[in-house]
């Protein structure tokens, strides 16, 4: 059943953006970093330049945009495997990735949801020297960072999304990576920021992305993290263009 041209599917998923994001009651900002008034402001959230009290993503339109062309790209092409996020927050971009599937009746992906839920670890000298820069743990109180694995699994109840094909990675990457049971992914989603989670992510899942796969940067943005993906891809030979998504995220379709 359609309305005009547009589907019912399309409708839901349309809808399902605007609430993750919520765009819907337009909840205030916190204040950090950058953001220095927490009263909303459409055109920082559609942008996901801003840090939500009650959405349940902070990354905004056109990075939901681009995480569903990409699942309904590898949908259509039948590239294998499952949907990963590494760093998930409130677990907004996973509950869409799940209904997605849902909305599309796929029933043979699994939507991994990996998160330390403690928010950023605390930065030690060792550490390499763009994280010990930056210095995320910082922002864990500021902007409401540790979200528990228990109020994620809330988030997916109220959604009606919480069932079988959704699995939890919790830990810190270091220590879930090595040993994710994931077999075969045909979207990867980074949002780790800092140098250590990307190059962890990467160096362990990146060989078990599909040819036809994409590999999403939340991060591209910081330089720590940008600085991990081109010293991986320099070391893995990996020459696929990087397209430029907005401001802050990033992606590439693996060739092979």
């Amino acid at each position: 059943m359609t309305t005009g041209t547009t589907t019912q599917p399309d409708l839901y998923l349309d809808l399902l953006k605007k609430t993750v994001s919520n765009l819907i009651y337009e909840d205030p900002t916190n204040v950090a970093g950058f953001i220095t008034e927490s009263s909303f402001t459409r055109e920082a959230r559609l942008a996901g330049e801003d840090y939500p009290t009650v959405a349940h993503t902070m990354i905004g339109l056109k990075r939901l945009d681009n995480l569903q062309h990409c699942l309904e790209t590898v949908i259509r092409e039948n590239i294998p495997g499952d949907f990963i996020e590494t760093g998930v927050w409130r677990g907004g971009a996973c509950i869409f990735a799940r209904g997605l599937l849902k909305a599309h009746g796929v029933t043979d992906r699994t939507v991994w949801v990996a998160d330390s839920f403690q928010g950023f670890p605390v930065t030690r000298p060792d550490d390499h020297a763009l994280d010990v820069d930056m210095d995320l743990h910082q922002y864990n109180e500021a902007v409401d960072l540790p979200t528990s694995m228990e109020s994620v699994l809330e988030n997916f109840r109220r959604y009606d999304l919480l069932d079988d094909q959704v699995r939890f990675l919790p830990g810190w990457f270091a220590d879930t990576m090595p040993t994710a049971p994931v077999e075969r992914l045909a979207v990867m989603r980074l949002d780790g920021d800092s140098y250590g989670a990307t190059t962890t992510v990467l160096d362990h899942l990146y060989a078990r992305l599909a040819p036809g796969g994409f590999a999403i940067i939340d991060d591209y943005c910081i330089p720590a993290c940008r600085q991990a993906v081109h010293d991986f891809r320099d070391r893995n030979g990996v020459h696929e263009e990087i397209v430029i998504i907005d401001r802050q995220g990033a992606y590439w379709r693996r060739a092979s």
